[in-house]
């Protein structure tokens, strides 16, 4: 995160063990042998791999952290290696949707060498052609739809493995506020460094930033221009224009796209980091040490984006050059969801002596911010609740899989009910959210009964066995993480 005036741009992020490594570290440890039906030589074939892919690109990021105009000319060689391609290959999900060449997983994995072999040596001459993407639409928290790409599966690893290359160059570029779609950082990364700012800097007015379409209004051509500030490899480029233009299959019609990057790909979340890096973060970085009069925060995940300012008219300022700067790209601030609101230690007392009633409320990557005292010492803090919509939500979903399964046995159904919880109570388990997780359980459990009841007439489930039924397979709600201030460790 950024903070104040003059200071690093970059905060201390807790180191993580690799998510996916080749082989689990207990089993490394305990020497267990290999689970039944895995060949040892594909188990010693994906860790070698790994290891000179990483020792390969360790070289480009070191090249890329000496010299930060270094224009990189020679890269796809790193991109159709067997080696990035089978680890992008298994870094895939399993049961992933097939796109419109309708190749899974595991049916390519049955010849995978070949099929690998084959693909490096199209990417090598240049006869790799992109295949359009199928479109299918998510519902929104919202209401409306969310349109979303889904790649086909050798466009899938080839981007991957891009990804893998680019990231060595771009990871010593991007700056510290940046979190969304990074490796080595995760939503509650910028929750917590969101929060530490709040509380440690003088933040009275908080500008909540949502750009308009970000993903389908990308301009291709400014970020061509872009990335050939760090890559001179002609064939890099024209392979990222190849997906850019290879357009999106919806209801049996191709159509071209001039402009966006379709949300779902593996290449899209870097593209569109690249894209705010240049657009977005090293101009305000610029406008903060320039134009700033008090202190200023800033964190952004992805198209996300919650800037914190001491003083007003800073923010208002800002405000109104970011709407000409986003222009220039192609960009626009959306009108209703980008607001300027009061908050910070001072804001319940100042707006009560205007005759105001709280200071309003903003939501950022599921939670609801709300200003808050602690009931121990009454200092300010930083209230962070489940946002009502995305619990509604979620409940929706919950009671309409449980229709869909009422027939099932309870254990199933129970072990199901529970991996749901926990998954809810990992992500939203943050301090000061106990009412809300509480709630979560019991709505989940009421929705489990209401389901019980209506499998047969013989009559109704009592709620003594209920209890022994939520016991027994609904997890207690709990918090999972700590507070910001103690996981950080180091207050910028």
């Amino acid at each position: 995160m950024m903070y104040g005036q003059g200071k690093s741009d970059r905060t201390a992020v807790p180191a993580k063990s690799p998510n996916k490594a080749g082989q689990p570290v207990a089993e490394a440890m305990e020497g267990r042998g290999l689970a039944k039906g895995n060949l040892p030589e594909q188990n010693a074939l994906r860790t070698l791999s790994r290891e000179s892919v990483r020792s390969a690109l360790e070289r480009v990021r070191q090249a890329a952290k000496k010299d930060r105009t270094k224009r990189f000319t020679a890269l796809l060689h790193h991109v159709y290696s067997l080696d990035t391609l089978r680890t992008a290959y298994f870094s895939l999900k399993k049961e992933a949707a097939p796109g419109v060449d309708g190749e899974t997983w595991r049916h390519y994995g049955e010849g995978l060498e070949e099929h690998l072999q084959d693909l490096a040596e199209r990417l090598k001459r240049g006869a790799y052609r992109a295949r359009p993407v199928r479109r299918v639409y998510i519902a929104k928290d919202g209401g409306g739809q969310r349109p979303l790409g889904v790649t086909a599966l050798e466009d899938k690893i080839v981007q991957r493995a891009a990804v893998e290359v680019l990231n060595a160059i771009y990871e010593t570029d991007f700056l510290g506020f940046s979190y969304g779609f990074r490796p080595g950082r995760s939503q509650h990364d910028c929750l917590d460094a969101l929060y530490v700012g709040m509380l440690t800097r003088p933040v009275n007015w908080v500008l909540d930033v949502d750009i308009r379409g970000f993903f389908d209004s990308i301009d291709h051509g400014w970020l061509v221009k872009f990335i050939e500030h760090r890559i001179a490899d002609r064939r890099v480029v024209r392979l990222i224009q190849k997906w850019l233009n290879a357009g999106v299959l919806e209801d049996g019609k191709r159509t071209r796209m001039e402009e966006g990057t379709p949300q779902g790909g593996s290449a899209s979340p870097l593209l569109a980091n690249i894209y705010l890096h240049y657009a977005f973060d090293l101009w305000v970085r610029a406008w903060r040490r320039k134009h700033a009069r008090g202190e200023m925060i800033v964190v952004r995940y992805a198209d996300d984006i919650v800037l914190g300012f001491q003083v007003k008219s800073d923010a208002e300022r800002f405000q109104a050059e970011l709407t000409e700067r986003l222009a220039k790209f192609s960009l626009e601030l959306h009108p209703k969801k980008t607001r300027l609101l009061e908050f910070g230690p001072y804001a319940a007392a100042r707006r009560a002596r205007r005759g105001l009633g709280k200071p309003e409320t903003f939501n950022f990557l599921g939670f609801t911010h709300i200003c808050a005292t602690k009931r121990s010492n009454g200092r300010f803090t930083v209230l962070r609740q489940t946002m009502r919509k995305r619990l509604q939500a979620k409940l929706h979903a919950v009671k309409t899989e449980l229709r869909r399964r009422m027939h099932e046995p309870v254990p199933v159904l129970g072990q199901w009910l529970g991996a749901v919880i926990s998954g809810h109570l990992r992500y939203y388990g943050v301090p000061m959210n106990h009412p809300a997780l509480h709630l979560f359980r019991f709505q989940v459990a009421r929705l489990w009964h209401r389901v019980l009841c209506r499998r047969s007439q013989n009559g109704r489930v009592r709620w003594e066995r209920m209890r022994r039924l939520i016991r027994r397979w609904l997890p207690l709600a709990r918090v999972c993480h700590p507070y910001p201030l103690r996981r950080m460790g180091v207050i910028t």
